[in-house]
């Protein structure tokens, strides 16, 4: 059975992408892999149990590993999309990444003050895509109660942008 030791041997380097310079974290080999995808999830459930009653995935790889955690936790799942992708009336939210500006979306009947979000996604870097996901949380009225990350780029210093929250992050890069 894989550890979440082990999980970093399933991370795959991509440089210059998605421009140059920028050294892309590739989650699919975890992904495609049954033991190492059932460590992350499992490791994520463990810490959250019963703390949750919804969980949120930000596009698109957050989709795929949030999916699989509520499933764990036996609760729903709200989705984070960008701009444009989401049917219904939504609430929006820009903010700034490593490498440009982008926004993210929620349906503003996704969450409500009744619900216990837990935020999953596949990255963090400098924070500025969580931050907009918990922005979104509370203008649906949403409670976090914590945040979830396959792997953190510590050196980029995100997790202070997510501050009061919990953060966890399964695989850390402490250097570029």
């Amino acid at each position: 059975m894989t550890q979440v030791a082990d999980l970093k041997r399933y991370v795959r380097d991509i440089p210059d992408f998605p421009k140059p310079g920028i050294v892309f974290k590739d989650i699919t080999p975890l992904l495609a892999d049954a033991g190492a995808f059932r460590a992350t999830v499992d490791a994520f459930a463990e810490r959250f149990r019963g703390r949750a009653d919804v969980v949120l995935g930000i596009e698109s790889r957050g989709f795929i590993v949030g999916a699989a955690v509520a499933h764990a936790l036996g609760t729903g799942v709200a989705v984070v999309r960008k701009p444009g992708k989401l049917p219904h009336e939504t609430y929006a939210a820009s903010y700034e990444l490593e490498y440009g500006r982008d926004a993210l979306e929620i349906h503003r009947d996704a969450l409500g003050p009744e619900h216990r979000v837990l935020l999953i996604d596949d990255l963090l870097a400098t924070g500025g895509t969580a931050a907009a996901a918990l922005e979104l949380v509370g203008r649906c009225g949403g409670q976090i109660v914590g945040c979830g990350f396959v792997i953190e780029l510590a050196f980029l210093g995100g997790r202070r942008r997510l501050a009061p929250h919990e953060v966890v992050s399964l695989l850390r890069y402490d250097a570029e």
